[in-house]
Parts: C-alpha cells; sequence; structure tokens
C-alpha cells in the first residue's frame, strides 16, 4: 500500500480493518453479506472493505434509530445535560482531530490540509448546537384577535430519517 502522506497510527489502525456499520448498538455486517472495495483515492490500492448496504439494511438502520429515539435516554435527557454531553463529544473530536483528518485525507482524498480544517469546524459545529440544546423554546405572540386565540410555536424532534449524502467532507457530513 502506498500513500502520499505518513497516516496517523490511530488512524491505520482503524483505517485497514475490514469495516463494519453500527446498527442497533452493534457493529454489523450488511444482511446480504456484500461488500464494497474502499480505495485509497491517492492511488487507487484498496485499503479495506465496507458492508455495501441496501434497503433492508437501512430500513433497519431507521428501525433500531426510532427505537433508541423513543425507549432510550437521549430524548429524555434535559437540554442542560445534552448540552454537557454535546461539548464533551466536541472536545473529544478536538482531542482526536489529527486521527481523524487523516481518515478523511485516506477516504476521499482533500489535503490534510483540509481536512484539519474540517475536522476543528466538526468541534465547533457541535460546540454551536450544544448551545441551542436550553434555547429552543415555544414562542408565544400576540394574535390578531385579541382575548380570543392564544398562539404559540412548540419546536419538537421530528425523529428519525435516513438520508444520502455527498461523497465529500465525511466528518462534517456525519456532524
Amino acid at each position: 500500500m502506498t500513500t502520499l502522506i505518513s497516516l496517523h497510527p490511530k488512524a491505520a489502525e482503524f483505517a485497514f480493518k475490514p469495516l463494519k456499520m453500527f446498527i442497533g448498538g452493534k457493529w454489523v455486517d450488511a444482511i446480504s453479506g456484500e461488500r464494497t472495495e474502499i480505495k485509497n483515492p491517492a492511488d487507487g490500492t484498496v485499503t479495506t472493505t465496507a458492508p455495501e448496504a441496501n434497503k433492508e439494511d437501512v430500513n433497519q438502520a431507521v428501525v433500531q434509530a426510532r427505537k433508541a429515539f423513543e425507549e432510550g435516554p437521549w430524548s429524555r435527557i434535559k437540554p442542560n445535560e445534552r448540552a454537557k454531553l454535546m461539548l464533551k463529544t466536541a472536545d473529544l473530536i478536538e482531542e482526536h482531530a489529527e486521527e481523524l483528518a487523516h481518515l478523511d485525507t485516506l477516504d476521499y482524498g482533500q489535503p490534510l490540509s483540509t481536512t484539519t480544517g474540517f475536522a476543528a469546524a466538526a468541534a465547533d459545529n457541535f460546540r454551536y448546537y450544544a448551545g441551542w440544546a436550553t434555547k429552543i423554546t415555544g414562542e408565544t405572540y400576540n394574535s390578531s384577535i385579541p382575548g380570543e386565540v392564544f398562539n404559540y410555536t412548540k419546536r419538537e424532534p421530528l425523529g428519525v430519517c435516513a438520508g444520502i449524502v455527498p461523497w465529500n467532507a465525511p466528518l462534517m457530513n456525519a456532524v
């Protein structure tokens, strides 16, 4: 295997073993058992393989995510505790930014200087949204019919969805 960068040791430990999907709190292969090659964009060599998810895998992931949303602790955590957890996540991203940048570079070929900036931005995004955890509230405003109508806005999470994202900036897409 040839790379144009000296890969961070922890990134290499992760990147060169067969990958799995995280569904329902477990690392799993695709239901079909199919795998796809992951190639180093710098030289085209195969670095690893990953499960080739299909509709059934996506449906299973959505079902499990919905179950976690409804039955797991996150939806019942108070806003200030959510903010603390998000800030801790930002700190962990920052602590492991070099590893994450190396993985992004290996994955999609952006220069390390760019992916290092994306890792810093990922931490900043978690900090930004941590601030919103305690600030998203309903709004009450005056009706055009005084005394007869009570208007309010109640913001609630919509829940779980599956999304298709572009190949570039995988860390930022995950955030």
